[in-house]
């Protein structure tokens, strides 16, 4: 089972997927857990390429690009050998990501988008995908919590997120096959729960 973890930043979608993964390790299923960009030696390295703040002139096609370039090789070295092995494979973000980001977000062509997510996952379609949503507001709140300085992707501007919340709720919607929306805003713990409940009734 190939199941991925979307969302805006600060939505607790990195935290779900790793509850998510130590839950099913402890019941000894074999899982592991991957994120985007990153989970490979030369996917790491792009991951420092993308969120270098020095890269401010960085195009949308370069950052979709290179996001893309990242997630084949996750793609090929991990997701799909793991896979063939029977593992349970958790993603954090996979190319619903670049649709939403790039595509809703930075108004790059969505049939270029889609052609190329095609190439580089090899037609690669995630089993179950977890939408953890949260509105702007909440976002902005989060990150003044946190405290933690902004990486090149995060200080883009309000209209540019606001974008890509709304892009993310129209794949929600147009695959509610694949889809399910989570409210980002409840307890950690209860979104756990409701997680692992859509999980045990899709295995059924």
């Amino acid at each position: 089972m190939f199941i991925t973890f979307e969302g805006i930043d600060l939505s607790g979608k990195s935290t779900q997927a790793r509850l998510l993964y130590d839950k099913l390790v402890k019941n000894r299923k074999k899982v592991i857990l991957v994120r985007e960009p990153g989970g490979t030696l030369i996917s790491e390295k792009i991951r420092k390429i993308l969120l270098d703040k020095e890269n401010s002139k960085m195009k949308y096609i370069t950052e979709f690009l290179l996001f893309s370039a990242s997630r084949h090789q996750l793609t090929e070295e991990i997701i799909k050998p793991s896979l063939k092995k029977n593992y349970i494979v958790i993603c954090d973000r996979y190319y619903d990501s670049s649709t939403a980001y790039q595509g809703y977000g930075g108004k790059i062509d969505l049939s270029i988008i889609k052609q190329v997510n095609r190439i580089a996952t090899n037609n690669l379609v995630p089993d179950l995908s977890f939408l953890i949503d949260i509105d702007y507001s909440e976002n902005i709140r989060r990150r003044e919590l946190s405290g933690k300085s902004h990486d090149r992707i995060e200080q883009k501007e309000k209209n540019y997120y606001k974008k890509v919340i709304s892009g993310y709720r129209t794949l929600a919607e147009i695959d509610k096959k694949r889809f399910r929306i989570i409210d980002g805003k409840k307890e950690i713990d209860n979104i756990h729960k409701e997680i692992t409940g859509i999980i045990n009734k899709t295995k059924k």
